[in-house]
């Protein structure tokens, strides 16, 4: 089941502007890094999906980033699979780790989970990763991305969607108006 072609990143038919991972390292190279390397920092993150009723559902999900992809596995007949079936509409946050200092920064990432079901990328994706099989195998196609961070008494929101540039908020507890950059 996919929810249009792809060309060039982008999800045609989709309507949503989502695109691929390749896409968001050519547009915001720097901010992709950083989104990155914090998804790098553990193995597994936690995955907000649709139940049937419009409920949300949180579960554990290993991410994997290859071939200029965010690749999302999971096993077969898990209820996060048939919820991205259902509504292919994702949230992914990575793991904030130990204890309170966010070193990296809260990472998230949002969009649509396109179900990948060609034999040879299938494969592909089971020689380099080595997971258990049989698998559901998703590619990410991104509406969203958003690193928070503290600097120099200042809450820092960076926030990146398809067809705009990188923006910049900060905040203080004491200002409550948001500083756009």
């Amino acid at each position: 089941m996919t929810s249009g072609s792809v060309r060039g990143g982008r999800v045609e038919g989709s309507g949503d502007g989502a695109v691929g991972w390749a896409v968001v390292e050519a547009a915001v190279p720097e901010f992709a890094g950083r989104v990155r390397e914090r998804f790098a920092a553990y193995r597994h993150h936690v995955l907000a999906s649709l139940r049937g009723d419009g409920a949300p559902r949180l579960s554990g999900l290993e991410a994997d980033f290859r071939h200029g992809e965010l690749w999302l596995g999971m096993m077969v007949g898990s209820r996060k699979a048939y919820d991205l079936r259902r509504d292919p509409r994702f949230s992914l946050h990575a793991n904030p780790g130990p204890g309170t200092d966010l070193s990296g920064g809260d990472v998230r990432v949002s969009g649509r989970a396109v179900e990948v079901t060609e034999p040879a990328v299938v494969a592909r994706y089971a020689a380099a990763v080595g997971p258990p099989e049989p698998f559901h195998l998703f590619r990410a196609e991104l509406t969203e991305a958003v690193r928070t961070y503290t600097e120099g008494g200042c809450v820092v929101l960076e926030s990146w969607a398809p067809g705009r540039p990188l923006r910049t908020l900060r905040r203080t507890s004491d200002d409550p108006a948001l500083r756009a950059e």
